[in-house]
């Protein structure tokens, strides 16, 4: 008797289990790559999401999703239930462009698995990435110091504004540059200030809600002749200092809220 009350409190002990929400269940997803599940460690997909506040039912558009790392992620936890909004080059821009989004909207075209993505465009000139005002979260992994690079950084926080709903969010995730570092290294390195990006939102008239270490990376030195790109997943330098590089891992990041006001 006392040896049967033993396992079934082992049991109950054990028992509670919860359900993986639909981004848990695509980051699990069979249809992610290997190589791409590898980088979980260093992007933290869950955390991060979790902490833009990322949830079935809204209206999520990605801008300049690249070959679609996140898009795996978050087509599939919007599939039926919210929309998963691709901001892409705009095709009348130039034949790459129009390529590119031929060959995103070709990739995944699998309904089953990414449901009905949407489309926006974005680009400098560009009027509008979305409706205006249709937007729960509007978010971007990467990509500011492209933007900044080319000259029209505070352009495109501006569509981003337009594009958001009031009380809408704005997830950053961009490569971090030292304070104490010139400025003119933001448009060499990769590398971004945080004081800068804060500036870009608030000039577009974004409030910032808060900010996450989850991405950050103390081995990354930043000083590298070769920028942000001698680090995983580049590896520019191919395989000179390879090993050194692949243990420093991906570059250190900022990962910021921002909030469009009511």
């Amino acid at each position: 008797m006392m040896r049967l009350f033993a396992a079934a409190a082992a049991v109950a002990i054990a028992a509670p289990a919860f359900a993986a929400g639909p981004i848990d269940t695509a980051i699990a997803g069979a249809w992610r790559k290997p190589a791409d599940k590898a980088r979980d460690q260093y992007r933290h997909p869950a955390e991060t999401l979790k902490f833009f506040g990322v949830k079935p039912g809204q209206t999520v558009v990605e801008v300049s999703p690249g070959g679609g790392w996140y898009t795996e992620i978050l087509a599939p936890a919007m599939k039926g239930n919210g929309k998963y909004v691709a901001g892409l080059a705009n095709p009348l821009a130039s034949v790459n462009a129009a390529k590119s989004v031929e060959n995103f909207k070709t990739k995944y075209a699998d309904k089953a698995i990414y449901g009905d993505i949407g489309i926006g465009t974005f680009g400098k000139g560009v009027e509008n990435i979305v409706e205006p005002g249709t937007a729960d979260v509007v978010l971007t992994f990467r990509n500011v110091h492209n933007w900044h690079m080319g000259g029209w950084d505070q352009e495109a926080f501006n569509l981003f504004f337009k594009a958001l709903k009031p009380g809408g969010t704005l997830g950053v995730v961009e490569h971090r540059l030292p304070e104490d570092r010139p400025d003119a290294d933001m448009k060499k390195s990769g590398y971004m200030k945080v004081s800068y990006v804060k500036a870009l939102a608030e000039k577009a008239g974004f409030k910032l809600a808060g900010s996450s270490e989850v991405n950050a990376n103390p081995k990354d030195t930043k000083d590298y002749p070769d920028g942000v790109w001698t680090l995983p997943p580049t590896l520019q330098k191919g395989d000179v200092d390879r090993a050194k590089f692949v243990a420093i891992g991906e570059s250190d990041r900022m990962t910021l809220r921002f909030v469009k006001p009511k």
